[in-house]
């Protein structure tokens, strides 16, 4: 059975694998002949003979492709190679980063995954002293009047809002609900100008909660982070609540490996 310090080891591993890998994607589109080691070096402030060992290892893999130019290619089995990273960093890193954000505000903090119509938690961090019951990891609830419907779609465009609620029945026990996929990009896009999403009461009575979204290494949403509580508690917060919540939003996203400008640029489109 593998030892903790062995488990340490591997996942330190994947990491600074992840981390060149996002490198090397990231440098590739202002060098399309291919990246030097020093290049990845520089771009993460890491020791040239670390990176050239990682490369070497990405490259048995067939990760990545050394060129007899000695410049670095990325593969085409990279991006299912990454995908698989990013869905593991998400969990790993992501509960880290919501108990950091749960301890602070007090609050339960979910990070949830678009799936068809419908968002599903995959990490949560729920306080003691909190008042809410239960689990809701693997849990879905749909997407157009859920906490995290509106930040897991904030970077689709309106024609694929609409394809995502095509079949969707727009019926919720929330008093606030959004009525159709119109009312549900209306709602979006003031989100997006303001740079979070509130959701209020619109899955339920007396529920309130904010949300940002998760960016991942390909510059796309992948997830998203949210406060979720009673209304009466949260509405009078929400300046304050919304301000961590994007600081974590965006602190998951730079551990996915988002390139820098989409990271704090949650009210663009």
């Amino acid at each position: 059975m593998p030892t903790a310090e062995d488990l340490a080891q591997v996942r330190t591993s994947m990491g600074r694998g992840f981390d060149v890998l996002s490198a090397l994607a990231e440098l590739l589109p202002g060098s399309p002949a291919g990246v030097t080691v020093q290049d990845v070096a520089q771009a993460l402030g890491r020791e040239r003979s670390q990176v050239s060992r990682t490369l070497s290892a990405l490259a048995d893999q067939r990760l990545v492709v050394r060129g007899e130019d000695h410049r670095y290619r990325l593969s085409w089995g990279w991006y299912a190679a990454a995908q698989d990273l990013t869905d593991r960093r998400m969990r790993t890193t992501g509960l880290e980063v919501l108990d950091e954000l749960a301890s602070s505000v007090g609050e339960a903090c979910f990070l949830g995954i678009l799936q068809g119509d419908s968002t599903l938690t995959i990490v949560e961090s729920i306080p003691a002293g909190s008042r809410m019951i239960g689990s809701w990891i693997g849990r879905a609830y749909p997407a157009f009047c859920s906490d995290a419907g509106q930040a897991v779609l904030w970077d689709a465009s309106d024609d694929e809002v609409r394809t995502v609620f095509a079949r969707t029945s727009f019926t919720s026990p929330g008093p606030n609900a959004p009525a159709s996929a119109e009312d549900f990009l209306g709602r979006l896009q003031k989100a997006r100008e303001r740079g979070y999403a509130i959701v209020d009461q619109e899955a339920e009575p007396g529920l309130y909660s904010v949300s940002a979204p998760v960016w991942d290494f390909r510059g796309e949403v992948a997830a998203a982070v949210q406060i979720v509580g009673e209304r009466r508690t949260l509405q009078p917060r929400t300046t304050e609540l919304a301000t961590a919540c994007v600081a974590a939003a965006d602190a998951l996203s730079a551990a996915l490996g988002a390139p820098g400008g989409r990271r704090g640029a949650h009210g663009t489109h």
